[in-house]
């Protein structure tokens, strides 16, 4: 492994680029929480990251594009992946023409149903969690909050977290990006899967803004 260069620290986990095998990667590392029993610590880390690396290995043989894993450490709650040369579809969205917009959108919208179809969310679906590789394909990223659920409630978390992203980052264009998205997940998961996620992305939405209006009201 040679020298080591940090991307980015949360506070779950640190991301490094490094190489490994002779291929360039992003070492994910889970860091201990000092506050929690050093044991429990270590099987909470240890079982997040088994988690993390089988979602993103079901994800890669439903045909979703997510990073290649490498390698996976659970003793120190470490995953080795590939690394994406590309620029975060955030970032990529305001440069971009209608058109091309339009394709991405309909793409990510067609893995989430894949996901969701197989039972598998994302839990933190933004498009600061998707990549635009050089070469144009689209990589989900990120699967640090990832599970297997049926529950139609935890899917709708899903989309309503890329509508709340879509109309915070991209508010002059959410409802041109937000058709595309829902198309492309449309194709996959049926009109009557959708319009049951949709209705309760309405549910989740109506709950966050009675919450809103109560913490200012008490403010006030």
């Amino acid at each position: 492994m040679v020298k080591l260069e940090l991307l980015s620290s949360g506070a779950e986990a640190y991301l490094y680029k490094g190489e490994f095998l002779g291929y360039d990667v992003v070492i994910k590392h889970r860091v201990p929480k000092p506050y929690r029993d050093p044991r429990l610590d270590k099987l909470i880390r240890s079982e997040r990251t088994l988690v993390e690396a089988k979602s993103m290995l079901l994800a890669l043989s439903m045909g979703v594009k997510v990073p290649a894993i490498l390698y996976v450490d659970l003793d120190s709650a470490s995953i080795i992946m590939e690394y994406i040369d590309g620029i975060l579809l955030r970032d990529w969205l305001p440069e971009i023409g209608e058109e091309l917009r339009y394709r991405y959108l309909e793409t990510l919208g067609n893995y989430v149903g894949r996901l969701h179809m197989n039972d598998l969310t994302h839990g933190d679906l933004t498009t600061s969690n998707v990549m635009v590789a050089r070469d144009g394909e689209l990589y989900i990223i990120d699967f640090g909050l990832a599970r297997i659920s049926e529950d139609i409630e935890d899917k709708a978390v899903d989309i309503h977290l890329m509508i709340r992203s879509l109309e915070s980052t991209h508010y002059r264009l959410a409802r041109k990006l937000l058709e595309p998205f829902l198309k492309g997940y449309e194709d996959i998961v049926g009109s009557d899967h959708l319009g049951k996620v949709l209705s309760k992305v309405k549910e989740i939405r109506l709950r966050g803004r009675y919450i809103e209006e109560r913490r200012t009201r008490r403010d006030v």
